[in-house]
């Protein structure tokens, strides 16, 4: 027993096969065997790159969300602006930058990190890393979307009504959850 923060633990095991099963346009999804205590396990997972995410908020305590189809969930979800780390070498910092312009058309004078989360560490690799930005403002000139992100609409709402809305079961993108929770849970100290 020890009295100190509970924290998980990086742990590594010899993985003594590795095949790609199936190479996708997104993200892929990789076979490993594992040797792991007396035998070995077969583990199958989305290989993914990771993704960043901005909680932006404005000087009247509101959140900016943008709602867009998500095809497999089957759902038009309230999400924060976000994206994929798929430019090879960007920064996470730059990366959430570049997506807040592209989907929000806004940008900010302050940026921190939030949170850093894992989506599904049962079958995925991928981890977040979510921003909070403030200071935020229009940018110069409007990104132009397309396909999924042609449709996006944008709305500013107070952080009570988006706490409200998870708890109340409306909202449901894991990304706004960690991010909300987490800076209500900042907010009220």
């Amino acid at each position: 027993m020890t009295d100190a923060p509970i924290a998980d633990e990086p742990a590594s095991f010899d993985v003594t096969d590795s095949a790609l099963v199936y190479e996708g346009a997104v993200w892929d999804i990789r076979r490993d065997t594992v040797a792991y205590g007396d035998g070995s396990m077969v583990r199958e997972y989305i290989d993914h790159t990771g993704a960043v995410g901005v909680w932006a908020e404005d000087d009247e305590g509101r959140v900016l969300l943008i709602q867009q189809y998500r095809h497999p969930v089957h759902v038009r979800d309230w999400e924060l602006p976000a994206g994929l780390l798929d430019h090879p070498g960007e920064d996470h910092l730059v990366a959430a930058q570049r997506e807040l312009a592209e989907e929000a058309d806004v940008e900010a004078d302050t940026w921190e990190p939030l949170v850093h989360y894992n989506t599904s560490s049962g079958g995925s690799n991928e981890f977040i890393q979510i921003y909070r930005a403030r200071g935020v403002r229009a940018t110069a000139s409007a990104f132009e979307r397309e396909a999924e992100e042609a449709d996006i609409l944008v709305r500013w709402v107070p952080r009570a009504e988006v706490v409200a809305g998870i708890l109340g079961g409306r909202l449901h993108n894991s990304a706004l959850i960690v991010a909300a929770l987490a800076v209500d849970a900042i907010e009220r100290g």
